[in-house]
């Protein structure tokens, strides 16, 4: 066996007194650094330079210097250690990725067509993670994000200068509108509507305060049109139900289309003029992402706050 073998390993405490003592050159200013008492200090690294088989200082009665093996070796120990420390975070916030709560505010489309495939991706990634989706209109959407009720909130981002001056706005996608109407309707076979095709027809839509029903009433009286004619409902599922029994036309985002796929529904471009809406990220400006956050950020291509 080597003469060397029973010698231990030099632990991250160890490391620690021999940086203290050389940024200090001083046992006694070093030992209150690291808590700990003069006596310990001592035979720590005493214990060090017998596994290194070198001498690091020099002592004297007022002073301890380096010697020329300790000048070399102290920047290998703040290596080391500041190594292992950032290993450790690493750690620390994978486990903190693993667990947790995630509370997210999204407009009811976005629940429904964008985030399944997404929410599914982030489960099986971060099974640990309670995930709470709040679904509503964009003004929910917009008061939950401005009072800390959720990790952040997405929607509509198109008038994002409207916002709270708290609230920041990412970009994530732009999405154009549709048509949505029975396959026997007598509009269905055409390649595209506009606006003014519309006209003589029952639209059902959503209540006033949706970022979406401002657009379409936008985009109605530029054509110089009004509908004479409308349904007001709160859940896209009920849209298309009330579409699917033939009792009207809608106007919905792209992602809506996702909700309910029927064969007896058909989708048309709307031109004439064509709606599109900028869907965001929100979030409160310089508000530190957790951890679980961090990891849904990730698979939406987003990255997180700055951590102050």
């Amino acid at each position: 066996m080597p003469a060397d073998a029973d010698k231990q390993d030099l632990s991250s405490r160890q490391l620690r007194c021999v940086v203290s003592l050389a940024r200090y050159g001083s046992f006694v200013a070093a030992a209150a650094d690291l808590n700990m008492s003069q006596p310990a200090l001592t035979r720590a690294i005493m214990r060090v330079e017998e596994t290194l088989g070198v001498r690091l200082f020099t002592r004297s009665t007022r002073r301890v210097a380096l010697t020329g093996a300790g000048g070399e070796f102290v920047p290998v120990a703040e290596r080391l250690l500041a190594d292992l420390e950032i290993s450790v975070q690493n750690m620390r916030a994978l486990q903190s990725r693993e667990r947790g709560q995630l509370v997210i505010a999204c407009l009811m489309s976005v629940a429904y067509g964008v985030l399944p495939k997404v929410i599914a991706d982030y489960h099986q990634r971060h099974r640990g993670v309670d995930l709470e989706i709040r679904e509503g209109l964009l003004s929910t959407v917009i008061e939950d994000v401005r009072s800390g009720l959720v990790d952040f909130g997405i929607g509509d981002i198109t008038n994002s200068p409207a916002l709270p001056d708290a609230i920041e706005a990412t970009p994530l996608r732009d999405e154009r509108f549709r048509v949505v109407l029975r396959t026997d309707h007598r509009l269905a076979a055409r390649r595209r509507l506009g606006m003014k095709d519309l006209r003589d027809e029952t639209v059902i839509t959503m209540p006033f305060g949706a970022g979406m029903r401002r657009l379409i009433d936008g985009s109605a009286a530029t054509a110089g049109i009004g509908f004479d004619r409308t349904i007001t409902v709160s859940q896209f599922a009920t849209v298309f139900s009330l579409v699917r029994s033939g009792i009207g036309v809608s106007i919905v985002p792209e992602s809506a289309l996702a909700i309910e796929p029927d064969p007896s529904v058909r989708s048309l471009p709307l031109t004439n003029p064509a709606i599109t809406r900028k869907l965001g990220l929100l979030r409160i400006r310089n508000r530190p992402t957790s951890p679980a956050a961090e990891g849904f950020l990730d698979l939406l291509g987003i990255a997180p706050s700055p951590n102050l």
